[in-house]
């Protein structure tokens, strides 16, 4: 029976599982490095965070609905069946074993292990138990890790606001002058370490698992489940804005007396201990560990499904231990290594994801959707695989190679905002532009 109606406490339901599904290491950290970076600029700085943190996530969901896909893979295929695998692929490569995943451990060892024990060592032994431990689960799945995600979520929310509302009463200190890219161009600064969230790439893997919730609640109307899905964005949007503007907060007001610090990680770790003291940051300290834990299993779990499924041959088992393994390597380079050297593939995925995503919302209106897809798909790889290959140089500090020197000169000069990282949005609106005038004019012939 199709339900008309949907009650408040059913979207308030999926909401906060969405919200508990974006929820992970990344939401903590790099809204507090935004915060001590940007200082007397946050206002500005969070406006661009904003957008690709929490903007571009719920519009993520909202194109997984009204495509009507059954999963990111065949929207991605819209462009072309090779490049649906590659593009999903690398997706649930970065939101997996290469960077989201190592992420999960780092953080948890920053925030709930370092204030207490640091040392190579104490990573090293931190992270082979952290994967052992996601491993061990993931191979033998059980509701008690949907169970404790769910109920560690509202205890972290609760340890948050609280740690907010007393940096509110009593500040660290004042915020400071904004510093590095935040000096000048603190918008699109903010704009771009949103991509490091990494929830705009996660929400084409999410959509499909919030539209599934929805429906197993016998609801099967498009119309009904789209709105739905977007009440439900509206309460997780407005949950995670908070926790960024409150953490960004915190980080602002911690930069006078803590100085400016490697990693968000340090700066939680540095406020909860001069808050809540040893005991307080235990407390957090733990819950963290935990909430990372299930988020790291998640992955484990999505990532070898879907390898699994694409590569029918190599078992869930094969690529749950290989995607550990891995986890537990790169986890050994540290949280600022992990986050310096996935700015690359951010750069280069970023564009292509939000392209993905804008596009889905035009291709209604337009018939000749495939040559839509396929032009601003092309036209966003070429400048994006250059953005990735430009910040993979910079991070290893060795000079481009000749043609890429001329090409980042040739976009330099050419395309608006290149060198703020938007190369790409000016020559995607033209195509756009022109193929909407193309069925326009095309209309109008045939009428």
């Amino acid at each position: 029976m199709q339900k008309s109606k949907t009650s408040f406490s059913l979207y308030f339901f999926v909401g906060i599982m969405l919200f508990a599904l974006f929820f992970g290491a990344g939401n903590l950290i790099f809204p507090a490095t935004l915060g001590q970076l940007a200082g007397e600029s946050l206002p500005k700085a969070l406006g661009g965070f904003l957008i690709t943190g929490v903007g571009l996530p719920f519009l993520g969901i909202m194109a997984i609905g009204l495509s009507g896909s059954s999963n990111l893979q065949e929207l991605a295929s819209k462009v072309h069946p090779i490049y649906g695998i590659l593009f999903t692929a690398l997706l649930y490569l970065t939101i997996g074993p290469f960077f989201a995943l190592p992420r999960t451990s780092a953080v948890a060892y920053e925030i709930g292990i370092a204030p207490f024990i640091s040392g190579s060592s104490a990573l090293f032994i931190f992270s082979l138990l952290f994967f052992s431990a996601t491993l061990l689960i993931s191979l033998n799945p059980v509701k008690l890790v949907d169970t404790v995600g769910k109920k560690l979520s509202p205890i972290i929310i609760i340890l948050i606001f609280a740690l907010i509302i007393m940096a509110i009463i009593n500040p660290m200190g004042k915020f400071q002058e904004p510093v590095q890219s935040y000096m000048n161009g603190a918008f699109l600064s903010g704009f771009l370490e949103g991509y490091n969230t990494m929830d705009a790439l996660a929400s084409l893997v999410f959509g499909i698992i919030v539209i599934n919730a929805i429906r197993s609640k016998e609801i099967t109307s498009k119309k009904n489940i789209l709105t739905l899905t977007a009440k439900a964005s509206v309460i997780a949007a407005i949950l995670l804005g908070l926790i960024y503007v409150g953490i960004s907060y915190l980080g602002a007001i911690s930069t006078e007396k803590l100085g400016i610090l490697d990693t968000g990680g340090q700066v939680l770790s540095e406020v909860s201990i001069f808050y809540f003291g040893k005991l307080g940051t235990l407390l957090l300290s733990v819950t963290i560990i935990l909430a990372c834990l299930t988020t790291s299993i998640g992955l484990v779990n999505a990532c070898s499904e879907y390898f699994h499924m694409l590569i029918p041959k190599i078992s869930y088992k094969k690529f749950a231990i290989l995607f550990s393994l891995i986890s537990f390597i790169i986890a050994n380079f540290g949280l600022a290594n992990i986050v310096k050297y996935s700015v690359p593939i951010l750069m280069f995925l970023y564009p292509l994801a939000i392209v993905l995503i804008l596009i889905t919302f035009i291709a209604p209106f337009i018939k000749t959707k495939k040559l839509l897809y396929i032009l601003t798909a092309t036209v966003t790889f070429f400048i994006s695989i250059v953005d990735g290959l430009k910040e993979l140089y910079r991070s290893l500090s060795i000079d481009y190679f000749r043609l890429l020197e001329r090409i980042i000169d040739l976009y330099s000069r050419y395309l608006p905002l290149y060198d703020k990282g938007l190369g790409w949005l000016m020559p995607v609106s033209i195509v756009v532009v022109v193929i909407l005038i193309y069925n326009v004019i095309g209309k109008n012939g045939r009428a």
